[in-house]
């Protein structure tokens, strides 16, 4: 799909559950994309402002601070600031997709999750804002 694994853009995922991290790596890593693991938000967002990555997927629930304040964090770093965020959650918080949106993420994807829609909202969420720019 991409030419070499350096073109291949890099996802950050962040869930605090290894089995999770591991099938979200299958999936992504099967279509071409490059992936940075983390089990905390702390973790991710040191991870992030050293290597920038395309797209974060993220957990809600994550041990020290919640992927929502993760969100708003990283939507906080100039740097950071364009970086989509997709979650990926089993979270049953009312209102929780409107919530996620409140904080800059782009979509939500419910635990357990289909890999192939996975795959097709990492690429709305990589490539939608970059065809919209180029109508302007």
């Amino acid at each position: 799909m991409f030419p070499s694994s350096q073109d291949s853009p890099l996802v950050l995922v962040v869930d605090d559950e290894p089995s999770v991290l591991e099938e979200v790596t299958s999936a992504l890593g099967g279509n071409g994309f490059r992936c940075t693991l983390c089990t905390s938000a702390a973790d991710a967002m040191e991870k992030a402002l050293a290597e920038p990555p395309e797209l974060i997927i993220s957990d809600i629930n994550l041990h020290g601070y919640s992927g929502l304040e993760m969100c708003e964090a990283i939507k906080a770093h100039d740097e950071l600031h364009d970086v989509p965020v997709m979650f990926l959650s089993g979270a049953q918080i009312p209102d929780i997709i409107r919530r996620s949106h409140a904080v800059g993420g782009t979509y939500y994807l419910r635990k357990p999750f289909d890999p192939e829609v996975l795959i097709e909202l990492v690429h709305k969420a990589l490539y939608m804002p970059h065809l919209a720019a180029a109508h302007r």
